[in-house]
This record gives structure tokens, C-alpha cells and sequence, in this order.
């Protein structure tokens, strides 16, 4: 029968089964893409930097296995269905082994990273060619490349947007990877049906079919176990509560330290000395404002910075914005990190508000005494861009006459020229800005700047209660030794972002030199 009358007669079943082979396909390579990346950019920093090279290397893999699909010419039913099984196997084991890895052999985690991308990439190239040709026997070739793409960008579309809003959050990495390792099973096992006439040695092909799907199968029932393998090993202490939410992961351990709470891996704070750092953050400016009654905290999802606002009297409300609501809702609902906040979360002044800062900046109308600014170190873009010359024009038109902002603002020893980029880029807006810093044992000396229109003066007096700070000893911390004393620095703008190409430069340093 010729591909033009089988095109007359309409699809078939075996067309539509292989049509819809293809959108499941291309759902879970891409899948497989964005787990590498989403895992790169957790664990290396630099999401756009992760994610265009992670990309760059699966297209061209994509493009290898699309050049070698050539050199298959007979048995493609048996080949489509072998390669099913391996991209199933490797590319839903690609999560869990770059988790196991990252904790066991972190060296090896970015070669074995790339190593598995330009192997799944392959795989996923070989996959399209190989169905267009099975699908040549029967559809002509002007509606076999329109449907065969219609299907391929369908099953793209479908996982963009269910990865980051449903997948993720719901399943976490590892089980999403696995999930879809197990639907690139099932068309094999689709396959194996489809073509059960072709096949030789059927046999042998439903034996692989079987052990993959089980092994899958029993990967996703475990995969809990895998992630706290993983992750026992590299944070050390015993993990008591971790969730993957849309924008980061979150983890909580409890050792000999106590909590510690790191977001993609990265310390944010830990119980026995978090106290040196949130009273250093706050207490500088909010004694030196006099008696700020509108208060705003930026970032400081936990909950511990809004405890230490809470100390002074004439503050009759505090606004929390905070982009991650699984955040806010731990440290306010988790009876033992809510402790660690005194419950400042469920007082009656806080007002939570989880949205991203620059965009509730350019939406909001109020005028705050004090502004708290604790977001993460800027390790990539999406952060970096809060703490541009745009984010901080868009805070100094929520100061009051008289008001503060204070910034947390990395460590001017390790990361000096980072620190002083901060500095810099306030001053641009027309701010004044007075650096200090403290010693943080978890984190080493760490830097803070306060910022307003007019020139800061040190506070005559401090709350009670205080374990860290204390009238005389607070004007040391805004003297600078040599070593961390001030260099030139380029304003950090929206259009570079060069801040967060020299963070990563002077952190990297430190990290290869351990």
C-alpha cells in the first residue's frame, strides 16, 4: 500500500499509538534536560550559567544521536525499543546518581554530571529519527514531519509548565526523574505490543522490559531512602525536616550544633550562633532610627530577624515579604523552628506577604521607618537582581523621611570586592551607605550595609537582653581592618549583573583551595 492511499484511509491504530510514543518522549526528555539542569544549578550555582550549558550539551548530544540513528537500517521496532529502556534506565536514574554523587564523590559530580547529560542526550536523538522512520511505512512525508513535530513540541509544553509548578513541589527531584523513567518504559513496553509480529527473540525483550519497569518501579518506591542517603552524608547531622518547593530546597538538620537550616545546599543559618548575625542585622538600624514604628523585613523567611524587630516597643507593624510561602510556613507551624523565632511569625503586628521583593517594591505604596533587607548571597541572577542599582532606587522610595535600610551583604574578607560592589551600587541611587561587619563563627567575618539619606549615628543604647551586642562594643564593628578595607568596585546593574560573576569568582576560589 502506498503512503499516499494508507494517508486517504486516515491514521491508524499503530500511527496513533507511535504519535502518541512521541509525546511521551519528548515530555520526558525533556524532563531528564531540566532535572540536570534544576540539579546544576542547585548544587553549582549560576543557574543561567548551569542552565545554558547543561542545555547547550543535551542539544548537541541530541544532535550526535540524530546523526547516528543513520547506521540503524534494519530491526527499528527492536531498536526503538532497546533505546526506550536504556534513555528510561539512565535518564530516570539521573537525579538519584547525581544526588548519591554529590554527597559521596563530589569531585567527580560535574564530570559524571555532563557525562550523563551527552549520554541521555544521545539516547533522546536517537529516539524521533527512528520513529519517523518506522511511521514512513505508512504516512506521507509532508504530514509525517508535521505531526511527528506537532506531537514532539505538545509533550515539550506539558512538562514546562507541570515541572516547576506540579512536579517538583509534589514529587521532588529523584521522583520525578524516576516517574519518568517509568513512562519511557512503558513505551517500550507499548512497542513490544505494537510490533509483538516483528520482533525476534520477543522473549528476550520482555524479560528487559520487566526488569526495568521493576527496577524503576522499586527506585520510586524507595526514593525517599535514596534522598536521605544522599543527603545524611552531606550535611552530616540528622535531617528533621527537608522539602523541594518551586524555588529552592529546603533542609533542616539537628546535631551538636543544633538546627541549621540550608537552602539549596547552601548554610543560611545554625542555632548555636544565628543570634551574633540577626542581632548585627537588625540592631544597628533600629536603634539608630530612634522609634521606628512601620517596619519592613525582606527576605528572612525564618522568622529570626523579625524576633529581633519585635524587641522594641514603638513598632506597631512589620511586614515580611517573603517569595517562598513553604518557608514561612515551616518557622510558623514547626512547633521547634518556631521556637527558635520565639513565635514571631504568629504575632499580631506581622503581616506575611510571600511574593518576590523587587515586584512588591514596585507595587507597594507604604513608607517604612525601617527596611530589613536578608535576602541569600547573590549566587546567581534571579538573586543577583536584588541587589542591583534598580532594586535599591525601588527601596529608597519606600524609606520614610527619617528612615533605614539595612542589607546583608556577604563577607568583606572572603569576598571583598563582592562587599564593596554593594556598597558602590547604593551610592548610585543617591543613598549614603555605612558598611560594618561582625564575626559569625557558622558563616566567618560577615558584612552588613546600612543605607539612607541621611548620615548614620551610632545609637546610645540597645535593648535589653542582647547575648552579642552591646553599646560600647557596637562602634568596633564599623571599623575595617586593612585587609577588608574598601576597593573600587563597578556598580552592579540590571543589564550585567556583575556582581555575581565576581561572588562566584571570590567564593570559587575559596572553595577549589579547600
Amino acid at each position: 500500500m502506498s503512503a499516499h492511499s494508507a494517508d486517504a484511509r486516515g491514521p491508524q491504530p499503530v500511527e496513533i499509538a507511535l504519535l502518541a510514543s512521541v509525546f511521551v518522549v519528548a515530555a520526558c526528555g525533556l524532563v531528564y534536560e531540566l532535572t540536570a539542569a534544576a540539579l546544576s544549578s542547585y548544587l553549582l550555582g549560576d543557574s543561567v550559567l548551569q542552565f545554558s550549558t547543561i542545555i547547550g550539551t543535551y542539544l548537541f548530544a541530541m544532535g550526535v544521536g540524530s546523526w547516528l540513528s543513520r547506521f540503524f537500517e534494519r530491526q527499528l521496532p527492536a531498536h526503538f525499543l532497546r533505546i526506550e529502556l536504556l534513555v528510561a534506565l539512565v535518564g530516570g536514574a539521573l537525579p538519584a546518581i547525581l544526588f548519591l554523587a554529590n554527597a559521596y564523590v563530589p569531585g567527580a559530580f560535574r564530570l559524571l554530571l555532563y557525562g550523563l547529560v551527552v549520554v541521555v542526550g544521545t539516547l533522546v536523538g536517537l529516539e524521533i529519527p527512528l520513529v519517523m522512520r518506522i511511521l514512513k511505512r505508512n504516512i506521507q512525508l509532508k504530514n509525517l514531519v508535521s505531526q511527528v513535530l506537532t506531537f514532539d513540541y505538545l509533550g515539550a509544553l506539558a512538562v514546562s509548565v507541570a515541572f516547576p509548578l506540579i512536579l517538583v513541589p509534589q514529587l521532588g527531584m529523584i521522583r520525578t526523574g524516576l516517574l519518568f523513567g517509568i513512562m519511557n518504559a512503558a513505551v517500550a513496553v507499548w512497542a513490544l505490543w505494537l510490533f509483538r509480529h516483528e520482533l525476534r527473540r520477543i522473549g528476550a525483550h520482555a524479560l528487559a522490559c520487566f526488569l526495568a519497569l521493576a527496577a524503576l518501579v522499586g527506585a520510586f518506591a524507595g526514593a525517599g531512602h535514596i534522598t536521605t542517603l544522599a543527603e545524611d552524608k552531606f550535611y552530616q547531622d540528622r535531617i528533621v525536616f527537608s522539602a523541594t518547593s518551586p524555588y529552592q530546597r529546603i533542609v533542616v538538620t539537628r546535631g551538636q550544633l543544633g538546627h541549621r537550616l540550608f537552602l539549596n545546599g547552601n548554610l543560611q543559618f545554625a542555632e548555636r550562633d544565628e543570634y551574633r548575625y540577626h542581632e548585627a542585622l537588625v540592631h544597628p538600624v533600629m536603634a539608630a532610627q530612634g522609634a521606628p514604628k512601620k517596619v519592613a523585613v525582606l527576605g528572612g523567611g525564618d522568622g529570626m530577624a523579625v524576633r529581633e524587630v519585635l524587641k522594641y516597643p514603638s513598632v506597631e507593624s512589620v511586614t515580611l515579604v517573603e517569595l517562598d510561602p513553604n518557608m514561612t510556613q515551616l518557622f510558623t507551624a514547626h512547633e521547634t523552628l518556631a521556637a527558635l523565632n520565639g513565635h514571631s511569625l504568629a504575632s499580631p503586628k506581622v503581616k506575611i506577604v510571600n511574593t518576590d521583593a523587587f515586584q512588591w517594591l514596585q507595587e507597594a505604596g507604604d513608607f517604612f521607618d525601617v527596611i530589613v533587607v536578608d535576602f541569600p548571597d547573590p549566587t546567581n541572577f534571579a538573586i543577583g537582581k536584588l541587589y542591583t542599582n534598580s532594586f535599591y532606587a525601588l527601596l529608597e522610595k519606600r524609606l520614610s523621611a527619617s528612615g533605614y535600610a539595612v542589607i546583608q551583604t556577604t563577607s568583606p574578607l572572603v569576598a571583598r570586592k563582592s562587599y564593596w560592589t554593594v556598597a558602590a551600587t547604593i551610592e548610585s541611587v543617591g543613598l549614603r551607605a555605612t558598611p560594618y561587619h561582625a564575626h559569625v563563627p557558622s558563616f566567618g567575618e560577615w558584612g552588613y550595609i546600612i543605607a539612607g539619606r541621611r548620615p548614620y549615628r551610632m545609637p546610645e543604647a540597645l535593648p535589653s537582653g542582647l547575648r552579642f551586642l552591646s553599646p560600647s562594643t557596637l562602634p568596633l564593628m564599623f571599623d575595617f581592618p586593612l585587609d577588608m578595607a574598601r576597593v573600587p568596585a563597578e556598580v552592579n546593574r540590571l543589564s550585567n549583573q556583575t556582581l555575581v560573576t565576581t561572588y562566584e569568582q571570590e567564593w570559587g576560589k575559596v572553595i577549589t583551595t579547600h
